[in-house]
């Protein structure tokens, strides 16, 4: 019988929703397909991307006045992104082999 092992992904998910204090397994995961995608490359305009997906599909809400492309959002709003940004590549250099961040 074939030893059952956790997804490679499970401890790259459960870093980022203790880091980031947050609690949807989707975002979770969204900001994971960064950490394995760009790891130290993610930009906050690729987090804000990721959030406006995860937004939008949590409850088909299109109404909020972040979801516009992250160039039209107000400097201060974009720096939102920043701590996100800087966890993703925390965890990228820990879980992904990420040496570049």
């Amino acid at each position: 019988m074939a030893e059952i092992t956790t997804p490679y992904v499970t401890p790259i998910i459960e870093a980022l929703k203790a880091e980031m204090d947050i609690d949807s397994s989707l975002l979770a995961r969204l900001y994971a397909l960064l950490v394995l995608s760009k790891g130290s490359e993610t930009t906050m305009e690729d987090v804000h991307d990721a959030w406006s997906l995860w937004f939008e599909a949590g409850d088909g809400r299109r109404d909020h006045r972040s979801l516009v492309p992250f160039g039209q959002l107000p400097l201060q709003v974009q720096e939102y992104d920043r701590k996100y940004m800087n966890v993703i590549h925390r965890v990228a250099r820990e879980y992904a082999g990420d040496g570049d961040a």
